[in-house]
């Protein structure tokens, strides 16, 4: 289990993940050595998966977020393994989520424009293996997109 120290530790790296062990030692108030070694234990007990880079996808020309609600034919045994298998390769889906119901996938994708998301959705998304139905929802606004957790 956490401790309050891991806690204020994973507090802060959410924080800024770029922080060095030195700093982020500073700011819990303990040392560098006893920073790296809780943060190694939290790697390999898994509670620490890695850094990344989050990169605003807006920047780089990308104005339209959809997100697809996929009902697989569910007739074909192997409709998800083939489903979620191809969906991997378009580049433009940023996320395949699955669920229980009668929505059995959402797919997050993103595109330049509008046109280049009819483009998208009519040469990469319609040809994906087994759907039975596509409900798609156009993002207008993100109200909250918290990615830190109440640690």
């Amino acid at each position: 289990m956490l401790d309050d120290i891991d806690r204020r530790i994973l507090r802060q790296l959410q924080a800024d993940p770029a922080l060095s062990t030195a700093d982020l030692a500073q700011r819990c108030r303990i040392t560098a050595a006893t920073c790296w070694r809780r943060l190694e234990r939290m790697q390999a007990g898994g509670i620490i998966k890695g850094q990344r880079a989050v990169i605003d996808w807006h920047a780089l020309g990308y104005a339209v977020e959809v997100s697809l609600r996929i009902a697989l034919d569910k007739t074909r045994p192997l409709a998800f393994d083939e489903f979620t298998a191809a969906a991997r390769e378009v580049p433009e889906v940023l996320e395949i989520q699955s669920f229980l119901g009668r929505v059995d996938l959402r797919l997050s994708v993103i595109a330049r424009d509008l046109v280049h998301y009819r483009q998208i959705y009519r040469e990469r998304i319609l040809t994906l293996p087994h759907i039975a139905d596509v409900e798609a929802l156009m993002l207008i606004s993100r109200v909250k997109n918290e990615e830190a957790l109440p640690v």
